[in-house]
């Protein structure tokens, strides 16, 4: 992956070798952080860069400050001028990835969360896939556990707490897998390394609740309302136990990076028909239609790079 040609950092943008931070800054230490995911998409039709729901994006970003102790007085539409400004000097014209970040900066020793300082950091990368199939995910139940709310907030996006992702990615991988599902405490499918969870079954999709231990996804939210909305489907937000899923019909991951999709394949056996089905291709095209603008009721969604954003609400 290439490196990003700048970053936001300290309140300015600066080419990305000045960004740098010492070694004893606490964040690194200790896991004091937390970050966010957006993608930026490429419309070749309309030569555009589009950054998908980033309002929504920053307010989960300062959602999760919040529960680490971290005041800015900085707004999600501050953050989203920043990143857009960030954008239009990197002039990327194909999809990015963008990951900000909240770390405490301060060079010392000694576990809390308060009396430090906290400061913000932002680049963004040319980005593809994140699944090497994103239309056949072989997936495998890890025997790790989710993280629960009373031991590290599982809705915030921690820095530390992606350890937990990290140990079950890892062990999936090298187990020839693709990917892992993770469960909670009470056994029930939580979400995968780093992304949401859906399951498809006679017809109906169900979802993990989010007080089954899952990040509070903005795709997923976005998933949500496409299939009930567009595709005319009922989703269900209920615990979903892990055998459910050797009986379903179709299943999908969802998240910012994942984006959707299919898993077709859990530990050494088929869903459904063990490739990706109806219900998920058509899910695929309208997402992707929609991230890329070219869906006009979701135009809203979509904050244009390189033109007012007035441009688009005339859309």
């Amino acid at each position: 992956m290439p490196l990003p040609n700048y970053a936001y950092f300290k309140g300015r943008i600066v080419p990305y070798s000045e960004a740098k931070v010492g070694i004893m800054t606490h964040t690194l230490h200790y896991g004091t952080g937390v970050f966010g995911g957006l993608r930026g998409y490429w419309n070749t039709e309309e030569e555009q860069l589009f950054v998908f729901r980033p309002h929504d994006h920053f307010r989960r970003f300062l959602d999760s400050a919040r529960l680490l102790c971290m005041d800015f007085r900085e707004t999600e539409a501050d953050f989203t001028e920043r990143l857009i400004e960030l954008l239009r000097i990197e002039n990327f014209r194909t999809d990015c990835y963008i990951r900000p970040l909240a770390y405490f900066s301060d060079e010392i020793i000694g576990v809390r969360l308060h009396d430090l300082t906290p400061e913000i950091a932002m680049i963004s990368v040319p980005f593809g896939s994140y699944v090497d199939d994103e239309e056949g995910v072989h997936v495998t139940v890890s025997s790790w556990r989710r993280v629960e709310d009373n031991m590290v907030p599982a809705r915030g996006k921690i820095t530390g707490a992606y350890v937990n992702s990290a140990l079950a990615k890892t062990d999936a991988q090298r187990s020839g897998f693709g990917e892992a599902l993770v469960l909670n405490q009470d056994g029930h499918i939580s979400e995968g390394s780093a992304e949401n969870f859906f399951l498809v079954r006679r017809g109906v999709i169900s979802t993990p609740p989010v007080t089954d231990n899952i990040l509070e996804g903005i795709t997923r939210r976005t998933i949500i309302q496409l299939l009930r909305d567009d595709l005319g489907l009922e989703v269900l937000e209920r615990p979903i136990d892990r055998t459910e899923i050797y009986l379903a019909d179709e299943a999908f991951f969802c998240g910012t990076g994942v984006q959707v999709a299919a898993i077709t394949r859990v530990d050494h056996r088929a869903v459904g028909t063990g490739r990706m089905g109806p219900i998920v291709g058509s899910l695929r095209k309208l997402y992707f239609d929609v991230v890329r603008g070219r869906v006009a009721k979701y135009s809203d969604w979509c904050a244009p790079v390189y033109q007012p954003k007035e441009a688009a609400s005339r859309r």
